[in-house]
């Protein structure tokens, strides 16, 4: 199949009743005159429909290991085929890849390539799976379905790296063919959402909850903790016992930790005493798999048995030092591991391979 950069219409449009077309991919629902894009940029109104002016086109590719995602209970040590468009629908003051997600200059998509072109490319490089990831792949909802389907007729697993802020109308479409999502919960607190990234909160616990109740997708979730802003042990204490109650305590939590940027430069970085603290809290509250991110940190990095407390999986950064599951449990007393595990590990390592979908191998 031959790359195509032609624009894709939604089906997600709802007409108001001044004319104006509605978009209703992501809860914005940013109402649209014709010439007029969304606040994410690249959903524009053209004629009578939205469409996605972005379908085909990448800011660039790369391979990546599958726990820079960062993904813990997916695959571990394999590579991924990572790759992400530009634009977004949140306004997040502190985002770290502000260059690419809020970007509104065409140039910064350099790489065309079809659904099929990626498939077939994730194969070749002998990536075990496609994410869609650097800016949310929710605003180009038409480009990661058609790919992730491509990727599933071929073999390759697909994960949406995601801020989970969809409409209940679109979110069984974007979540199809998806195999792994790895949720940012920026904070538990809509004063948090509507302050720091013109959003809000109610629609992301919404995604969440269909993710592990309504579908078979494996799901873990980020938290970027800022200094001042969403670590205070009341917020931390909630999250996790909504997580404990709502999700389960099988679903894996990762902190992360901020260092200052874009227009958030105000904050100090997060000290690992911070990450630490915020990962025995949030396994006080009855959470199995807890993370740090970000940092150097052996117990952080460590995934245990919640039956017998046995190291199973440990990392170094994004790099396995050691795997000891065996039939997806633990060999010493055979508690069940949540995840999708293979029968070995993969050696991928830490490596970083950025590629041209344009250039032959």
């Amino acid at each position: 199949m031959p790359n195509s950069v032609t624009p894709a219409a939604t089906r997600y449009v709802s007409v108001r009743p001044d004319g104006r077309l509605q978009c209703d991919v992501c809860p914005r629902r940013c109402r649209l005159r014709p010439g007029q894009r969304g606040l994410c940029f690249v959903r524009e109104r053209v004629g009578y429909e939205i469409v996605l002016s972005t379908y085909g086109l990448s800011s660039g590719f790369c391979i990546d290991p599958v726990e820079k995602k960062p993904l813990h209970h997916f695959l571990p040590g394999t590579p991924v085929l990572s790759f992400g468009t530009a634009g977004c629908n949140l306004a997040c003051k502190f985002c770290q890849n502000w260059d690419i997600s809020k970007s509104q200059q065409m140039h910064t998509l350099q790489s065309p390539a079809s659904p099929q072109a990626i498939a077939e490319a994730a194969r070749a490089y002998g990536a075990r799976s496609v994410a869609f990831t650097y800016n949310d792949p929710v605003i180009f909802l038409e480009y990661a379905h058609d790919t992730a389907a491509a990727c599933r007729a071929l073999g390759i697993e697909t994960i949406a790296v995601t801020a989970g802020y969809i409409t209940d109308e679109a979110r069984p479409e974007f979540f199809r063919w998806m195999s792994a999502a790895n949720v940012d919960l920026k904070a538990f607190s809509e004063d948090f959402y509507q302050e720091v990234t013109s959003g809000h909160l109610q629609p992301v616990l919404d995604t969440l909850r269909y993710l592990v109740h309504e579908t078979e997708v494996w799901t873990e979730v980020t938290t970027l903790l800022i200094p001042g802003l969403n670590d205070d042990e009341q917020q931390l204490k909630a999250l996790s016992r909504w997580m404990a109650a709502e999700l389960g305590p099988q679903v894996p939590l990762h902190f992360s930790a901020f260092h200052p940027d874009y227009r958030m430069q105000d904050r100090p970085t997060t000290p690992l005493s911070t990450l630490r603290r915020a990962r025995e809290i949030a396994m006080q509250e009855g959470l199995h798999y807890v993370y740090t991110g970000n940092v150097h940190d052996d117990a952080g990095d460590r995934t245990c048995c919640p039956g017998c407390h046995a190291p199973l999986i440990e990392r170094d950064w994004y790099e396995l030092r050691r795997f000891r599951l065996r039939d997806g449990a633990c060999p010493d007393c055979g508690q069940p591991i949540p995840g999708r595990f293979e029968p070995t590990a993969g050696t991928w390592g830490r490596r970083r391979l950025p590629i041209s979908l344009c250039e032959p191998r």
